[in-house]
This record gives structure tokens, sequence and C-alpha cells, in this order.
């Protein structure tokens, strides 16, 4: 049995290009396994397996004649539902854009498509990118496929769920403050946010767009940089692109970490952190050391500013994103109001969903006169002093190691009470986001409870090959990429 569903990208793509395989049995395997998980996991808010399948159908005689274009060719993935697929639903999991098909593509789905990717969903969010477990969400309930009592994660909850339950081969998401590398650790896949501007963020739905950056899932390192290599590069539809950037990401991917300092602040081993996090922390730790690289001590002394100086600019630049939902253009109107201001009452007070409105007040709020200058202006400076200090860190390391999240994953409502210890979620994820830098989350085992736990590695600004490199070495060491999750068949 090849069990193509549980294969990486670079199995896959071996397999076909041995005859071993076709695109059609990868994209059927992939259907089956969607067919059997879904019903527990709900990863996806559109399935398009029909149509995947027909284009696998097409592919296969294709590539019996011509061959394999690259690695990625006729292999299936799945998208987060805020990026724009003409013709196919894109609701940011918001009621308001529940009807919403847009009619154009984002530049990373069309990026995908050019070098023969099959798209085979659109996966579930929290609202608008906003929360931390796929709980706000207002279109239905991911749960984690290592244990559906528990919280996949979030906001790219389904991203991360669809990967790691084999119902996509690798998956792309968006990541405002941790909304890839958390998810990513809670259930136990490869997450990778990037520089900001390295991947163009056009047809992205926006949340906060000084903070949105689109980014992977996979099974491995190796399919990361795969997938991140296809995606990257300028785009002069988004004004945040930087230029022509080249960062070989797969060439020295193996090369080992001998001489690479990795630098540790107690910063992130604060009191919430979960004791056997902390002991994955050592174990890694033990590994670098044992293939040749340096650990250094650091200081990190803005983590306790990070989150504050985080919710003030995103609900900020929330608050005037999302002010175009109004039920005038695009989206749902509501059906009964008295003149155009009650329409845009109801119709956003019908549409957005808890999270969503608290953010926007609060924003809106922390814009208004005489408050600006006390909130956002501070928390824009608060930002630059954490820029400048993840700078000096680099001057004495190559990568900082820490922690993905304090916890694993916890039960579905433990923290739907209280926003802000579902906030402090992000506590470690956040501060890279601020900083615009990249970051990557590894499997790192599994707690007492079979949970997974995650590790993060950031590096300085287009540092994605040493971070991809150092994270492939502790993967070749320790094989936690190799778990799978198990069948959670209704």
């Amino acid at each position: 049995m090849k069990d193509l569903a549980n294969k990486t990208v670079t199995e896959l793509h071996a397999l076909m290009a041995a005859g071993d395989t076709t695109p059609s049995e990868i994209t059927k395997a992939v259907a089956v396994r969607i067919a059997e998980e879904e019903p527990v996991v709900e990863a996806y808010v559109t399935t398009l397996v029909d149509q995947a399948e027909e284009e696998a159908s097409a592919c296969d005689a294709r590539v019996k004649e011509h061959g394999l274009a690259g690695t990625l060719d006729a292999i299936p993935y799945a998208l987060k539902d805020n990026m724009c697929t003409d013709g196919i639903l894109t609701t940011c999991s918001s009621k308001i854009l529940s009807n919403f098909k847009p009619p154009y593509n984002c530049t990373v789905y069309n990026r995908l498509e050019d070098k023969g990717g099959i798209l085979i969903g659109k996966t579930n969010m929290d609202e608008f990118a906003m929360g931390s477990s796929c709980e706000t969400s207002a279109l239905r309930r991911t749960t984690n496929p290592w244990n559906p009592e528990y919280v996949p994660g979030g906001s790219s909850g389904g991203s991360a769920a669809a990967v790691a339950s084999g119902m996509a081969p690798y998956a792309l998401g968006s990541d405002t403050g941790g909304s890839i590398r958390q998810p990513a650790a809670l259930c136990g896949v490869v997450g990778m946010k990037p520089t900001y501007g390295l991947v163009s963020r056009y047809g992205l739905v926006a949340f906060a767009s000084s903070l949105d950056q689109i980014g992977t899932f996979t099974k491995d390192v190796e399919d990361c940089a795969v997938v991140m290599d296809a995606i990257v590069g300028h785009d002069a539809k988004d004004s945040t692109s930087v230029p022509e950037q080249h960062i070989d990401m797969l060439t020295g991917l193996k090369s080992g970490v001998k001489g690479m300092k990795i630098g540790i602040s107690q910063a992130f081993m604060g009191e919430g952190l979960q004791d056997e996090i902390r002991k994955s922390l050592d174990e890694a730790i033990r590994v670098y050391t044992e293939l040749g690289a340096e650990i250094v001590d650091v200081d990190f002394t803005m983590l306790d500013y990070a989150l504050p100086a985080y919710y003030l600019i995103a609900s900020a630049e929330a608050s005037s994103n999302l002010a175009r939902y109004d039920g005038v253009r695009y989206g749902v109107r509501a059906e009964d109001y008295d003149g155009l201001v009650d329409m845009y009452v109801k119709s956003r007070s019908e549409g957005f969903g808890d999270e969503v409105k608290r953010r926007i007040m609060l924003g809106t709020y922390a814009l208004s006169a005489g408050y600006y200058d006390a909130y956002y202006k501070k928390a824009m400076k608060v930002r630059t002093l954490i820029i400048q200090e993840y700078k000096k860190v680099y001057q004495s390391c190559d990568l900082l190691l820490t922690p993905t999240t304090a916890t694993t994953s916890f039960k579905f409502g433990e923290r739907t009470a209280n926003p802000l210890e579902m906030y402090l979620s992000d506590l470690y994820t956040v501060p890279v986001n601020i900083a615009g830098i990249p970051a990557v989350s590894i499997p790192a085992g599994l707690d007492a409870k079979g949970l997974p736990i995650g590790l993060q590695l950031a590096g300085p600004a287009f540092s994605e090959d040493t971070i991809l490199k150092a994270a492939w070495a502790y993967e070749d060491q320790t094989r936690y990429t190799d778990l799978r999750a198990p069948l959670q068949k209704k």
C-alpha cells in the first residue's frame, strides 16, 4: 500500500518521476482521505475534489509524455479561505462574505498553478484571520487531527489541520501575529512565515496590512523549502513587495549547522511555559550543540511589550481595512433596513462576529481624536524598539531558538470566555511579525497527552535559507516530522 495521502511532496514527486504512481492516483488518495477525515476534522470551507480529479486526469497524459515540470507539478494543495480565487468562494470564514466569489486570483495561487499545482480546496480559519483557535469561524468548527476535542490553533487552523490529517500534501496560510506558526505547532507540521514583502500579498484579504504575510504548511522542512521557493518573488501588483531578492532555499538546505550561532533568550522561558516544551527546547539545544552549532545567550527585553503593541497596531489597521464591508458593493447585505445608514449598521452587525467587532472597536478607539498619540503612535514607537532589539540580537547570533507556543493545544471553549488569555497564545510569535522578519515552527515531539509540540527558529530579514538549514538539521536528527496524526474516521 503506497499510503499516498501521508507522503511528503518530495516523496510524491519521486514516485511520479519513477513511474510508480500518477497524478490521478495521488489526487484520488487525497480525495479519499478528505471523504474519511473531513466529517470529523472539518478543515475545509470549500472542497474542489471533482475539479481537482479532472485536472489530475489531464495531467496523466502530459506527465507520461513530457515528464514532470517541477517538484510541485501535479501535486494537490489547499489555500486558506482569505486568498482570492476567481469564481471560487472566498469567505474569510465570515457571514459577511459567505456569498463572495472574487473576479480575480491572488498572486500566490497563480504562481502555484504555473508550477502545475492542483487546488483541492479552501480551508477554514478564524473569521478575517482574527483568532488563535479557529473558534471564531462563522462557518464550521475545525478540530485538531491529533485529538478532535482540542483546537487546531489559528487563525490558519484549517490549513494546518488539512496537512496534518493528510487531506492536503501542503497548504498556504497567512500569518499576522503567529497565524501560521501557532497552528503548525499545535497540529505537528512545519509552518513558515517569510520576511515581510518576500511573498506577494496581492489578492490576500487584508486584516493588518503592515503585518500580514502569506506562508506555508508542509509535512517536513524540505517540502517547506520547495513551496517557499515557488511563491517568493517581486510582484508589481503589491506595493509592499520587495524588489527582486534571490534566496536559494534548496541548494544548501542539507549542509549542516557547524559554526552557526543559535541564540537562546530567557525571556521566552516565562512562568507559563509548559514543562514538556521546556524539555523539548533543552533537547534541541543538545542536538544543535552535537551538530557543531554554538549556543549563545542573548537578551530580549521587549517581549512583554510586543503583545499590547501588536493588538493596537493590528486592530487599528483592521478597523480601517474592514470599513469596506458595508453591504453595498459585495458580500452579504441585511434584508430589513430603513435607509442607507441603517443598512450599514445592520449589515455589519449581522455579518461580523464578536471577535471581529471587538477588534474593530478597539482599533477605531485607538485611532480616534485625542487617543491616537496615546495608543497607536506609542505602539508604533514600541514597534521601532522591537525592530532595533532584533537587530541587536542578530549581531551576536545567526538565529534565535524559542518555543512556538507556551503550551500545547487546548480544549474547545477553554479560552473563549477570556479574550486576553486567548491573545497570550501568540506571545512568542507576535514579535516576529512586528519586526517583519522570517520564522519557522518545526515539530518537536508530543506531550504526555499525545499532542504536538513546536519550536520556533527566527532570523534576520531574508535569512530564510539559514532558518531552513537549521530546521532541516534538527529534523534530520529527531525525525519528529515523520509522526502522523491518527485517523479520525467518523
